[in-house]
């Protein structure tokens, strides 16, 4: 359907290039309240999951090693603000620990605790699924074409 539309618009849009921006933006919050109730039925937000999916799988090889605030903050699709009060909240709730650096002190290594690794192990095949579920509608060609889409707004964006 299209966004003027599910909108109940009378006019629509006279400029292509605001329909596109508008749909990125209708998509992206109805991905938003999606990700919210799905992640919600967990006690977890997307940007937690975020966080515990960076740590399970962009860490060192080494077990147990972890990341550093900063590596997080470069790697997270929020805010590097809001690093330090996300890492208190999972930390409170036993999902992340935080620890010195052995090399230098003033860095901490984030880690996730055996409780998080567990609920992460039960929420990821869920959560694979319901992406799969959702980008089914698109086949590998247009999933590329949308991915380069993407990254080419987004590269205009930094100009």
């Amino acid at each position: 359907m299209a966004l003027k539309e599910e909108l109940g618009l009378k006019r629509g849009y006279v400029v292509p290039a605001h329909e596109a921006l508008l749909n990125i933006y209708y998509t992206a919050s109805m991905m938003k309240k999606r990700a919210d109730d799905f992640f919600g039925r967990y006690g977890l937000t997307d940007v937690q999951f975020n966080l515990m999916e960076l740590l399970r799988y962009e860490s060192p090889v080494v077990p147990g090693k972890g990341l550093s605030q900063a590596q997080i903050s470069d790697m997270m699709l929020v805010n590097r603000a809001n690093i330090t009060s996300l890492v208190d909240r999972m930390e409170k709730a036993g999902i992340v620990v935080r620890t010195a650096h052995s090399n230098d002190r003033r860095f901490n290594i984030i880690k996730l605790t055996t409780k998080g690794e567990k609920l992460f192990t039960k929420v990821e095949p869920h959560y694979i699924e319901q992406v799969r579920k959702v980008m089914s509608s698109l086949n590998a060609a247009e999933m590329k074409l949308l991915i380069g889409t993407l990254e080419k707004i987004r590269n205009k964006l930094r100009q």
